[in-house]
């Protein structure tokens, strides 16, 4: 998936917005005011990091040695970083959800129903 695609999977999903908070180059995905997604955007090739579940996330990282790393200058720990074009689009688009998941589920109860009725 290239940016255009990750960026149309991210924005179709439930109260999400887009912004550029540290600068022209890194455009930040966020439902609820808090970060899934970020996709550097002048990196080559295209990355993209995404929350997710730690287990899972080292798991990932060996079943995908050359596409998938800690994401950088992010909580290795609960961050990957996606080489997206060298990567099935459906998995791509599962630790989208995934990560969309995870940080929807923080959400205090309020919130998460105020996301419900958008």
């Amino acid at each position: 998936m290239d940016i255009e695609a990750v960026r149309t999977y991210c924005l179709a999903k439930r109260g999400v917005t887009e912004e550029l908070p540290f600068g022209p180059d890194v455009l930040v995905f966020k439902v609820a005011g808090k970060m899934f997604a970020l996709a550097a955007l002048e990196t080559i090739p295209f990355r993209v990091s995404l929350k997710c579940d730690p287990e899972k996330a080292l798991s990932l990282r060996d079943e995908y040695p050359d596409h998938i790393e800690g994401a950088y200058h992010m909580s290795k720990k609960h961050w990957n970083s996606l080489q997206t074009e060298s990567l099935p689009p459906k998995l791509v688009k599962e630790l989208i959800d995934h990560s969309y998941s995870l940080v929807v589920s923080g959400l205090s109860n309020k919130l998460q129903q105020e996301l419900q009725n958008l």
